[in-house]
């Protein structure tokens, strides 16, 4: 079984605008996102990860960077690993869409919800599970280890296909910035390591010193 780590992406100052950034480039770690993703990094170092995939938004890339340079691997940019397809929604105030009929939906049954001119739920799911699954089915060794770092819906999403969870609860999972998910998961099924976890990580199997 591979066993999947789920990074989220470090903190950035767009979040503190209230805003919603959805795809919109340009958006970068600030000095705290930063820190988050050396922290990953350094906990990261002596775990032997075979291949790092990422979103390629920006804060993404960033957070993955120094976990590739410190394995001396490439960064491979998966573009359906990006953050939900908000559509209209994208640049929108937090405070002005919570007013709308329509929040209600996304909290509480968002399989039934869809973004205006963007992608549902569902459908978000789907494309991420699907990047997932090949990744699974390449690196299907037992000791197989590949990092991955995208979003937090996403990952919320992508954890509650493989736990069998129904997607409308997929709003009760937890996922920080800077935080690590860890999914063992092949042929057999899935089990989840740890969930919404901050460096150091006692858990992870270490790379033997020769």
């Amino acid at each position: 079984m591979t066993l999947l780590l789920l990074i989220r992406h470090g903190e950035n100052d767009y979040v503190k605008t209230g805003k919603m950034a959805g795809r919109i480039p340009g958006v970068h770690l600030n000095e705290k996102g930063q820190k988050q993703a050396q922290a990953l990094a350094e906990a990261l170092r002596d775990v032997p990860i075979k291949a790092i995939y990422s979103s390629p938004l920006e804060r993404a890339m960033e957070t993955a960077s120094p976990i590739a340079e410190s394995h001396k691997l490439k960064i491979m940019q998966e573009p359906d690993l990006m953050d939900t397809h908000i559509g209209k929604w994208q640049g929108k105030s937090w405070k002005v869409l919570r007013l709308l009929k329509v929040w209600k939906i996304v909290q509480n049954a968002p399989s039934r919800f869809r973004f205006p001119e963007g992608e549902s739920f569902p459908e978000c799911q789907l494309r991420i599970v699907n990047v997932l699954e090949r990744v699974i089915q390449k690196y299907n060794k037992p000791q197989d280890i590949v990092a991955v770092v995208f979003h937090a819906d996403p990952i919320k999403l992508a954890v509650a296909h493989f736990l069998g969870m129904p997607l409308d609860h997929f709003q009760r999972l937890g996922c920080d910035t800077g935080s690590l998910t860890a999914l063992h998961a092949g042929e057999s099924g899935a089990h989840l390591i740890k969930l919404n976890q901050r460096p150091p990580f006692e858990f992870l199997p270490k790379e033997k010193k020769k």
